[in-house]
């Protein structure tokens, strides 16, 4: 993925973008270099988002924001969700409750936390496990939040 978004970025003549190979939880970056970090549908994937949220605040300028999209869960997801393999690679049965997700930012020192369900995000997420109502607990989300300026 690198590669091709290297290769994205030199087609577009974009030269105000950098890729770097890491892990979320240990961004390959030094403090407070990132403007805004952009994320689609990872984070829920991490076994230690608490990690993630405080590596993005560590990596991000004064002023900086992050921006990201996620599946977030709205309701508590049953255990037997939470355990399926499957539904976890699907991006599925790692999603956070709301109020968890913006605890994890607000104790990571984020502040103008934004968390906004797309309830049209059902129709496509339904697709994504057609043997259960996984709409009955889990949306898409856009994310937001400031790193202070000061």
């Amino acid at each position: 993925m690198v590669t091709k978004a290297r290769a994205n970025a030199e087609k577009g003549v974009y030269r105000n973008v950098e890729f770097r190979l890491g892990e979320i939880e240990n961004l390959p970056v030094a403090d407070r270099t990132a403007d805004v970090i952009i994320s689609n549908c990872v984070i829920n994937l991490s076994p230690n988002k608490h990690r993630v949220f405080a590596e993005s605040y560590r990596a991000l300028k004064l002023g900086g924001r992050l921006a990201i999209s996620d599946i977030v869960a709205f309701a508590e997801l049953p255990e037997e969700i939470r355990q399926d393999m499957a539904l976890f690679t699907g991006c599925i049965a790692g999603a956070s409750l709301v109020t968890e997700m913006e605890e994890m930012l607000r104790t990571s020192g984020f502040q103008q936390i934004r968390v906004a369900p797309k309830d049209e995000s059902k129709a496509f997420i339904r697709d994504w496990a057609p043997s259960k109502v996984i709409t009955d607990y889990v949306v898409s989300a856009t994310i937001e939040a400031i790193k202070p300026a000061t």
